[in-house]
């Protein structure tokens, strides 16, 4: 599959770092500090026409995660094509600056199962029923 893509000003084409890689990086625009315990938006400057069937997932780059303390997350439907903002969470106790070019996210495109919802009196349970967070012990 191939991505038709459209830049705005200063955009950075999404690209993977290795041919396999399941995420397209998406990259700043702009110097901004992303505060301790905090959060901050980035326009992209990304559209994307994502086919029918399928959804761009916004995924935490690991490095970030990891080394960093930071956090993104989202979902891109197959019928919006305005540009992607990410929004960075700081899950740590130190400022980290973002500089314009820098990997900030990755998307990641996937089937999607576009599932229709009916109302019935009662649902099949099952083993676990309605037991959760924590039922099935440590």
């Amino acid at each position: 599959m191939i991505l038709k893509v459209q830049l705005d000003e200063n955009a950075t084409c999404p690209q993977r770092a290795h041919e396999p890689d399941a995420g397209l990086d998406l990259f700043s625009r702009e110097d901004k500090i992303i505060p301790a315990r905090g959060s901050a938006k980035f326009d992209t400057g990304v559209h994307v026409e994502i086919p029918l069937g399928y959804g761009g997932f916004l995924e935490s780059k690991s490095g970030l995660n990891i080394n960093h303390d930071l956090l993104s997350f989202g979902t891109i439907d197959s019928g919006y094509t305005g540009s992607i903002v990410v929004k960075l969470y700081n899950m740590g106790d130190a400022d980290y600056l973002v500089k314009a070019g820098d990997k900030i996210s990755q998307l990641v495109i996937k089937n999607v199962i576009l599932a229709g919802c009916t109302v019935v009196p009662q649902i099949s349970g099952g083993e676990r029923g309605d037991g959760g967070f924590g039922s099935t012990g440590r």
